[in-house]
């Protein structure tokens, strides 16, 4: 044991967690518990969360019904390990997710739970469209990101991320997003002809992979002609449209897929973080039937489908997905944020800060990553977590908790307010 036992102390964490460690190093100190959209530290201090675990927690920390069917769930003495055996909870969550929200919506998609966490599911998309289709190049876009496990990690933009991999990235090509070459041009349709030109050096892909908002990438939202001349284009190649919608999914931007907006119908929709409802570990693919092509075992993982994190997640879609309330919350509640951020922004006295996003995943483009991790400093010294993302971390990320209330919203756009001026 190590001798130092005071609040916050960081002393475990800096002798004996790794270099890799990130986030406890942008908010130095120890929490110990959370409701909500607050964190509490050891010392009592409360954070107002603008984090929510990354889009882990869109109903906030600890929400008590789902606490309250895990736990009797754990008393009753139900599986929490299961390999992909038939089970309890996951009949019940396939169930109530088909009921709630894919026949609502008119969609048919078979479930496949490859693994805990969003890069597992992107692993098995990329692998099963590869085996789908025949072919090996996917097509992905500047600024995307899908992970860090070596596949995913082919297909994710950021250089310092793909430079950890320790070899040479392969199988992937990237295109320009919606908007990487100006408001005023239209990046679909240079894939258009890149993919009509036998010697453009781009072999027909097996899928294209895409965020409609990308997160890490800088919070950038792709238009609705975008996205549709982008799935026309897939429907014309017979290339397969996979969806990553691991943080803008789960009602991130209003509707329970970040898609329907542009009313897409991918081949492959990819879900994690929010699955579970409480912070879980879960993924799950979505699969057109006619592409389920996998032999039985043939991809496989010892902690895919995670019972207990089907329990709560089947606690989600009941509470808050068996109507519209939620939605039509974030809704008003995203124009609200999207309002104070443009005002916040106007008022700053820097002509150079933007407000970009969709629904109640926003971000605020500070042009320079000093200056946005100042403002980003700033904030937690006055009780707010919030994040960095984009090309040079030059964006401050809003993820508020989608139940979060008025109040508190309010509290922490105050706190960012403050922070923005005192930074500029």
């Amino acid at each position: 044991m190590l001798e130092e036992n005071t609040s916050n102390s960081l002393l475990a964490f800096e002798t004996l967690e790794s270099n890799v460690r990130a986030y406890s190093r942008t908010f130095p100190v120890v929490f110990r518990k959370a409701a909500g959209a607050i964190l509490e530290d050891e010392n009592g201090s409360e954070f107002i969360d603008f984090l929510s675990g990354a889009g882990v927690l869109n109903y906030g920390h600890n929400d008590s019904d789902f606490l309250n069917d895990a736990k009797k769930y754990l008393e009753s003495g139900g599986i929490i390990h299961g390999l992909d055996m038939a089970t309890s909870a996951k009949r019940e969550f396939m169930e109530y997710f088909d009921a709630t929200i894919l026949r609502p919506r008119d969609m048919t998609y078979k479930f496949q739970f490859p693994g805990p966490t969003g890069a597992n599911a992107v692993e098995a998309a990329l692998k099963l469209a590869r085996k789908a289709t025949g072919r090996q190049t996917v097509i992905s876009f500047t600024n995307g990101f899908h992970g860090v496990s070596l596949g995913a990690l082919a297909v994710t933009g950021n250089r310092t991320h793909r430079g950890a991999a320790g070899l040479t990235l392969v199988g992937a090509v990237f295109m320009p997003y919606d908007g990487y070459w100006g408001a005023d041009q239209d990046t679909s349709e240079y894939l258009g002809k890149v993919l009509a030109d036998a010697s453009s050096g781009v072999d027909l892909p097996a899928a294209i992979i895409l965020e409609t908002v990308q997160g890490e990438g800088g919070i950038n939202p792709a238009s609705k002609i975008w996205l549709q001349s982008l799935e026309l284009l897939c429907r014309r190649n017979g290339v397969l449209l996979i969806v990553d919608d691991i943080q803008a999914g789960c009602g991130r931007t209003g509707s329970f897929f970040s898609f329907e907006f542009a009313d897409l119908s991918p081949d492959i929709i990819v879900l994690s973080k929010s699955l579970s409802g409480c912070g879980l570990p879960l993924s799950l693919l979505l699969l057109k039937p006619e592409i389920d092509v996998w032999q039985p075992g043939e991809h496989n993982g010892t902690f895919r489908g995670n019972n207990l994190a089907l329990v709560t997640g089947a606690s989600a879609l009941r509470k808050y997905w068996t109507d519209e309330k939620l939605s039509h919350g974030v809704t008003e509640t995203g124009r609200i944020l999207n309002q104070r951020l443009q005002q916040i922004a106007q008022s700053s006295g820097d002509p150079s800060l933007s407000v970009r996003g969709r629904g109640m995943m926003l971000g605020l483009d500070c042009n320079t990553g000093k200056l946005a991790e100042k403002i980003v400093h700033r904030a937690f010294e006055g009780g707010l977590v919030v994040e960095r993302c984009g090309a040079e971390d030059q964006v401050v990320k809003l993820l508020p908790p989608l139940t979060i209330d008025g109040e508190t919203l309010q509290r922490g756009l105050d706190i960012l307010d403050s922070s923005v001026h005192a930074s500029v």
